[in-house]
C-alpha cells in the first residue's frame, strides 16, 4: 500500500521524517512520498534535506521513502518553473496544491498546475471538466484525500475523473500521527467517495507502474 502525500516538521507537519516513515510502515504501508510544502523561500532547502534523508533511509527498512514536495499557494505563473526546480533539485514525485473549498486558492490554480511537471494535483476541489481532461491527457493524478476539510469535494473529484478517464489516487495527506491512517482506512475513503472496488485495485495497479517506473528514473 502507497502514500504519496505526507508532510514533516520541514513545513508544516509535526514529525520527524523518519518518524513518518516508522509511522506509516506500522501501518501497513510499503511505499511513502514526503512532500512538504514549498515556493521559492525554502524549495532548495526542503528538498536537499528530503533527498538526503531518503538516501540514507536503509533498504531493509520495510518501508521505502521518495523525495517529493508540494508546490502550495503559487501564483499561478510559478508552477512550471518550481516544478522544473524541484526535479532539477530530486524531486520524484511533485504534488501540487490544488483549488480545495477550505482555503484561500487563487483562481486558475488547478489549470495552472495541470500545465506544469506534476504527478500529482491535490484536493482539487470542484475540479472542471476541462481540467480533469487536461489532468487525463497528461497523465496527471487527480487526489481523493481523507484529509479534513480538503475531503469534501472527493465525490465531485471521482465523477470528473470518471468522465474525463483520468488517473486517480488516494492519499493521506498526513500531517500530525492522527492523520496516518491504516490501509484500509484509506480504501474505505475511496469507497465512501463513489469508487467501487474494481476501480480501487485499477488505481494500485496503476499506480505500481508509475512508482517502479519513478523509482528507476
Amino acid at each position: 500500500m502507497y502514500n504519496l502525500h505526507a508532510h514533516t516538521f520541514l513545513s508544516d507537519g509535526e514529525l520527524l521524517p523518519s518518524e513518518v516513515a516508522v509511522r506509516y510502515r506500522e501501518k501497513g504501508y510499503t511505499l511513502i512520498a514526503l512532500t512538504d510544502h514549498a515556493d521559492y523561500s525554502n524549495i532548495r532547502q526542503v528538498l536537499k534535506s528530503v533527498v538526503e534523508f531518503c538516501r540514507r533511509w536503509p533498504k531493509d527498512s520495510g518501508i521505502r521513502v521518495l523525495p517529493g514536495v508540494e508546490l502550495t499557494h503559487l501564483p499561478p505563473g510559478q508552477f512550471k518553473p518550481l516544478a522544473s526546480l524541484a526535479r532539477r533539485c530530486g524531486a520524484k514525485i511533485i504534488v501540487a496544491h490544488g483549488e480545495t473549498p477550505v482555503e484561500p486558492v487563487t483562481k486558475d490554480t488547478n489549470h495552472a498546475a495541470l500545465l506544469s511537471d506534476i504527478d500529482i494535483l491535490a484536493h482539487p476541489g470542484m475540479i472542471s471538466e476541462e481540467d480533469a481532461r487536461l489532468a487525463a491527457r497528461r497523465g496527471i493524478f487527480l487526489e481523493v484525500t481523507s484529509r479534513r476539510g480538503h475531503c469534501r469535494t472527493n465525490r465531485h473529484v471521482v465523477e470528473q475523473a470518471r468522465k474525463a478517464g483520468a488517473r486517480i489516487i488516494l492519499n493521506n495527506d498526513s500531517h500530525s500521527p492522527e492523520d496516518i491512517i491504516a490501509p484500509e482506512d484509506l480504501v474505505k475513503t475511496g469507497i465512501d467517495s463513489g469508487l467501487t472496488q474494481p476501480e480501487i485495485d485499477a488505481i494500485y495497479l496503476n499506480l505500481k507502474d508509475f512508482l517502479s517506473r519513478k523509482e528507476k528514473g
